[in-house]
């Protein structure tokens, strides 16, 4: 299974957008009470079926929503990731564990916290391990750095611009991981992901009013890191 596509500049620099709304502290959430798993869309109904196909034990219904959802898994292991760390190595100790456990869930909506779940553990399993991947040390996988290099830097730029837009990128990546937890997290999944406020706020439990303000004052304090750190 291969690894979720990276960080590109462009859409890492959307983090960069305006922020209008309050900007509380980390943790300090604004009171919504809206439950996030209010009106199931169709969608949600249709994942709901894979799911419960995949926790019985359906080889396609896990295949495929394993495909459908490693990005995201990806994106939430950079978050939470020692920088040592490898991607690609903890993308597959994470759908191992999907694989091998999926069928212990009960209730097929838990699937994707679940699943976050997962991942959060392998990544500070990982930090706890201090066991550095001597081969894959200062860089992320393979996969991941090749499609954001692609996305990032088109095939018709010149050779120095090219370098110059992915060095860009990496920077920018490295100072997201100054970010705190609560709003590193979050600010990936929109960024690398494109996920919506809704949906960040299903798969972290949160109301969309919280991810919203946590998305914004992440966007802050990156504009801030990055005109502190020189990155254009």
């Amino acid at each position: 299974m291969s690894a979720s596509k990276g960080p590109t500049e462009s859409n890492v620099r959307q983090s960069f957008g305006p922020s209008q709304s309050p900007l509380p502290e980390a943790g300090a959430d604004p009171g919504d009470t809206t439950d996030p798993l209010d009106d199931p869309s169709p969608e949600d109904e249709a994942f709901e079926l894979r799911a419960a196909q995949a926790i019985a034990g359906d080889e396609a219904s896990i295949r495929s929503l394993w495909n459908d959802h490693r990005r995201w898994v990806a994106a939430i292991l950079l978050a939470h990731k020692p920088r040592w760390a490898d991607v690609e190595d903890l993308l597959q100790e994470v759908a191992l564990s999907f694989v091998r456990k999926v069928h212990e869930l009960r209730d097929p909506r838990a699937l994707k916290p679940w699943l976050r779940t997962v991942a959060l553990n392998a990544a500070h399993a990982a930090a706890r391990s201090g066991k550095v991947r001597t081969w894959a040390t200062g860089r992320q996988s393979a996969d991941a750095t090749h499609d954001a290099d692609q996305r990032a830097a088109p095939d018709d730029l010149p050779a120095d611009e090219s370098h110059e837009r992915r060095h860009t990128a990496s920077r920018l990546m490295d100072l997201a991981s100054l970010l705190p937890d609560g709003y590193r997290e979050p600010l990936l999944l929109k960024a690398l992901q494109n996920m919506s406020y809704r949906e960040i706020g299903r798969l972290m439990g949160l109301p969309e009013t919280t991810v919203e303000t946590r998305i914004a004052r992440a966007r802050k304090q990156l504009r801030e890191l990055a005109a502190a750190h020189g990155v254009a």
